[in-house]
Order: structure tokens, then C-alpha cells, then sequence
């Protein structure tokens, strides 16, 4: 769909698709709410996007408000980095959503999950929701604890 489609009545559904579309957006956006904020640089040494991708996604998701580029002028090369706004903090609670009925439909159907998925959301509410399925591949972030099942 393209960017500057929306003068005529359009599907929520793809709305909602034409802001989240993207191989990294989501992953973007969990790390600039992990982080507080997201630094290019930083992050092209973390993930494994290329320059070109990164840019235009960022670029995007600052169209679309989910995200706001700050710079930096005080500094000598200006530091730039990127913040969640109000509408892309309201999308969070959806993806979390999103990523645990993922991970439930990938074990579901014997689809191999990244063991990475386990260890950059552990927060409370992907191990109360996933625990059963992290034990099942040997992730355990803390053996004291005892987890219920998809509560």
C-alpha cells in the first residue's frame, strides 16, 4: 500500500498492516520501548539490517507517529536518536499480543522458534504467558520461579 494512499476510505486492517508492515518494524519498535530510546549505530551493531533497510523503516515509522527522531545539535556530530511517541506506546500492549500468539502458534505447528525470542522479552507478562513453552526449550531466566501456564 502505498504511503500517501489514505484520501480515500481505507480498511482498518490495512491501516493497521501499512504502519506495522516491514521486516523490522515491529522488532524496532520492542527495542526502542526496551531501550527508552534507539541509536542508528547502535543498533545496526545489534541487529542484522542493513543500513539502507534501517533508514527507511525508521523513516516510516516516523511518518506514521510511532516514533520521533530527536537530534542533537549541542553535540559534535549531532547525536540522533529515536523515542516512542503516544500512538506507538499505545501499539506496545497489540504487539506483546501479537508476539506471544506467535510463539503459541509456532509451537502449535512444530515451527522452530529463535531461542532469542525467549531472551529479549522476558519481561513478567511473556514469562507468565510463555513459561510452559520456554521450559519446553530449555530457556529458564530463573529457576526459583515457578510460572502458570498462559495466565
Amino acid at each position: 500500500m502505498a504511503r500517501d494512499c489514505f484520501t480515500k476510505p481505507t480498511n482498518p486492517y490495512h491501516y493497521a498492516l501499512h504502519c506495522i508492515s516491514g521486516k523490522w518494524k515491529m522488532v524496532i519498535l520492542h527495542e526502542v520501548h526496551t531501550f527508552g530510546r534507539l541509536k542508528f549505530n547502535d543498533t545496526r551493531k545489534v541487529l542484522p539490517i542493513t543500513e539502507k533497510v534501517l533508514s527507511q523503516q525508521l523513516k516510516e515509522l516516523c511518518e506514521d507517529g510511532m516514533i520521533v527522531r530527536i537530534v542533537d545539535e549541542s553535540k559534535y556530530p549531532p547525536a540522533v536518536k529515536y523515542v516512542l511517541t503516544e500512538s506507538g506506546e499505545q501499539l506496545l500492549p497489540i504487539l506483546d499480543a501479537l508476539y506471544i500468539w506467535s510463539i503459541r502458534q509456532m509451537h502449535e505447528k512444530n515451527i522452530p522458534i529463535d531461542t532469542d525470542a525467549f531472551v529479549v522479552h522476558k519481561s513478567e507478562k511473556f514469562l507468565d504467558a510463555l513459561w510452559d513453552i520456554m521450559k519446553a526449550y530449555g530457556f529458564s531466566p530463573n529457576e526459583d520461579v515457578e510460572r502458570g501456564q498462559n495466565k
